[in-house]
C-alpha cells in the first residue's frame, strides 16, 4: 500500500508515510514553497516550551518539528505511528526519545505533559475526536495543546487558486521530488476534505479544551489552534 484513502485506515496511512520517510522533509519544503520553516517557527512560539517542561510532539515524523522544543531545554517526545518515519528520525537525531504511538490510543499516563502539539498530522488520524480527547487526557491541568494544520484560505479568490494548486500542480511537483508521489494525491484530497477553522475549534471545545482560539497563517492556508486544560 503506497497511498492511503480518505477512510484513513491506520495501517494504510502508516504504510504510506513509511514509503515517503526518506525525502519527506525535502518534499514538504518544495511543495510549501519554503513556507514550512515559517510555520514551524509559529508553532514553536505558540507552544512556548520552557526548560524542564515535557512536550509531546505527535505525528512528529523524522522529528524536524521537535527540534525547536528541544533547543529550549524542554524534554520533548517525538511520537508517530509510522515506523519508517521514526527510523529515519532516529538515524538523524539519535538523542531524542522517539516513541511509536497511535494518536487515538496514546501510550502515556494521564496528566503527563505540559504541552501537546501536532503539526500537519491530525487530518491523517482516523478518529479526530478520539485524538483530541487523548491529547487532553495526557496533558497536565494548566497545560496546553497547539495544532498546526492545513485549513481554508479566508479570501475567496485565493481559495479557488489554492484548491486548483492542490489538485493540479501538487501531484506533478511531487512526482519530481518525492519517492512516492501518489501519497501526495491523498494528502491534497485530505486537505480539501478537512474542516474549516471554526469547525475544528468547536471540536476542540467538545473534547474538553477551554479558551480555544486560532490564528491564520499564510492567509488561512494553515491555521494554528490552541486550547488549555483547566487547572
Amino acid at each position: 500500500m503506497t497511498r492511503a484513502s480518505l477512510n484513513k485506515q491506520p495501517h494504510e496511512v502508516a504504510s504510506m508515510f513509511d514509503h515517503v520517510a526518506e525525502r519527506y522533509d525535502l518534499t514538504n519544503a518544495v511543495l510549501s514553497l519554503g513556507q514550512d520553516r515559517a510555520w514551524r517557527k509559529a508553532v514553536a512560539r505558540a507552544v512556548d516550551a520552557r526548560p524542564a517542561q515535557k512536550v509531546l510532539d505527535l505525528a512528529a515524523g523524522t522529528a524536524t518539528s521537535s527540534l525547536p522544543f528541544a533547543r529550549t531545554g524542554a524534554y520533548v517526545v517525538p511520537c508517530d505511528f509510522s515506523l519508517g518515519m521514526l527510523q529515519v528520525g532516529k538515524e538523524r537525531h539519535s538523542w531524542l526519545p522517539f516513541t511509536a504511538g497511535d494518536a487515538t490510543r496514546l501510550p502515556f499516563r494521564d496528566d503527563t505533559f505540559d504541552a501537546v502539539t501536532i503539526s500537519f498530522g491530525l487530518r491523517n488520524v482516523q478518529d479526530t475526536d478520539a485524538a483530541l480527547r487523548e491529547m487532553y487526557r495526557v496533558t497536565r491541568p494548566g497545560g496546553r495543546v497547539v495544532i498546526c494544520e492545513f485549513s481554508h484560505p479566508t479570501w475567496a479568490p485565493f481559495r479557488t487558486v489554492y484548491t486548483e494548486y492542490l489538485m493540479r500542480a501538487l501531484p506533478p511537483v511531487a512526482r519530481a521530488v518525492s519517492s512516492n508521489p501518489d501519497a501526495y494525491v491523498y494528502l491534497a484530497e485530505s486537505i480539501r476534505a478537512w474542516p474549516d477553522q471554526p469547525a475544528l475549534a468547536e471540536r476542540l471545545g467538545k473534547a474538553g479544551w477551554t479558551r480555544v482560539a486560532w490564528r491564520n497563517l499564510t492567509g488561512g492556508v494553515v491555521a494554528l489552534h490552541r486550547g488549555f486544560k483547566e487547572s
